[in-house]
């Protein structure tokens, strides 16, 4: 799932400025995140990238030591050829 675009969303327990700033600094350290939205209040993390989102919620439980609940795992829809009118041959 590494080769295409995914948007994933968490929940993680933000409690205190310095946890958010270390998220951050973990989440800007990961090459295969693109970008990112931390919202603390709700406690909610957003993040869009090439990733395996089961691998990146790993990683983020195991640096953060908190525990990580993916919310929300969005695939970019693709268009489905199967909704076309089928091409007809006048003869």
């Amino acid at each position: 799932m590494s080769g295409q675009q995914v948007c994933m969303v968490m929940r993680v327990n933000l409690d205190c400025p310095c946890c958010c700033k270390k998220m951050r600094r973990i989440i800007l350290r990961m090459k295969e995140i693109e970008m990112h939205l931390i919202e603390k209040q709700e406690k909610r993390i957003s993040i869009m990238g090439r990733f395996d989102p089961a691998d990146i919620a790993i990683r983020i439980r195991k640096k953060m030591n908190r525990r990580v609940e993916i919310l929300d795992i969005q695939l970019p829809q693709q268009p489905d050829e199967m909704h076309h009118a089928p091409i007809v041959q006048h003869t």
